[in-house]
């Protein structure tokens, strides 16, 4: 690789993402969080067109403050338009990983301004993604992995080693500042960084994420294919607050559980997990006369649930 190399391959990489996904904004902005990832994504993408870098700062640390600040200078000194450093207030819902994540697509949608985003995911977060997701159990939906494209989210490196960004920003004599979450143990993630992928690694004979990757890619397709053939299946088995068991029991159970994810999403649910859409799915293939499933509600004075009645699922709303 010449001196030039990995800016150049990145460089690369944007612009074909770019040409394989007919973007047409004018302007994009780029979620920094003054790592090596993103900083190297900041680089290139401000040399394409014109790019606002959104800072986020959690103000989990004590020096966040500063290390925010940096981040915009860089910013700027990469040919940046704008700089913006996004203060939030983190949460506790889910646990310290999922508030944080809440709290900054927030404010990241926030400031967007209606722009794309820009995310520094690299195929190494991909692989980290579908093991975790496959610990979970819960299903192929969170072994797909991270989509390319999810408006406003894209993720142009999504293809990439995590490798090559650190080796941009060694090319261009950029200091990226290095977390202390992605060396702390505490962190799911971070133990499957630094334990679990290079012990897969070392055992299968290397190529591990990219294969994860790979497999993520194809459970991808599988699942659109799938939901594409539930979006249409659901206006058949019924309208608005119930849904026809009969109709609902002569599906495929792959398509007849993404019915019922949708219907539960569009009637408020929210949350949801592989086991309560199995437990609804009883209702309609094994009803014994038992009694509704609750599933996630917004609102913390009511809760959701799904019951049947008459032959038909229903969606009732009751108080807490």
């Amino acid at each position: 690789m010449d001196r030039q190399g990995a800016v150049a391959a990145l460089g690369a990489a944007v612009a074909a993402f770019v040409s394989d996904n007919a973007f047409g904004d004018e302007r994009w902005c780029v979620a920094l969080s003054g790592g090596p990832d993103s900083l190297a994504l900041t680089a290139v993408a401000a040399a394409c067109k014109p790019t606002t870098a959104l800072i986020v700062d959690h103000r989990l640390q004590p020096d966040s403050g500063r290390v925010a600040a940096a981040a915009r200078e860089q910013a700027l000194s990469l040919g940046c338009v704008d700089a913006q450093v996004l203060c939030v207030d983190v949460g506790t819902t889910g646990g310290p990983e999922a508030a944080a994540r809440t709290a900054r697509y927030g404010a990241l949608d926030d400031a967007r301004r209606d722009a794309p985003v820009l995310l520094a995911h690299t195929l190494d977060d991909q692989a980290e993604t579908v093991l975790l997701g496959l610990g979970r159990g819960s299903g192929s939906r969170s072994i797909a992995g991270m989509r390319l494209c999810d408006p406003p989210w894209y993720r142009p490196l999504l293809g990439v080693r995590r490798a090559l960004t650190h080796a941009a920003c060694a090319e261009l004599g950029l200091t990226p500042w290095q977390d202390p979450h992605n060396a702390d143990r505490r962190f799911t993630r971070t133990r499957l960084r630094i334990d679990v992928l290079p012990l897969l690694e070392e055992v299968l004979g290397g190529g591990v994420a990219e294969a994860l990757a790979r497999t993520a890619t194809a459970l991808r397709e599988d699942t659109d294919a799938l939901d594409e053939q539930a979006r249409q299946a659901l206006a058949d088995v019924g309208a608005g607050p119930a849904l026809d068991t009969g109709r609902l029991a002569a599906l495929p159970e792959a398509v007849r559980r993404r019915v019922i994810r949708g219907w539960l999403l569009t009637g408020g649910a929210i949350g949801l997990t592989d086991k309560q859409i199995r437990a609804v799915d009883t209702l309609v293939t094994a009803w014994r006369g038992q009694g509704g499933v609750a599933v996630g509600s917004p609102l913390r004075s009511q809760r959701l649930i799904a019951g049947r009645r008459d032959g038909m699922l229903t969606l009732n709303i009751e108080p807490v």
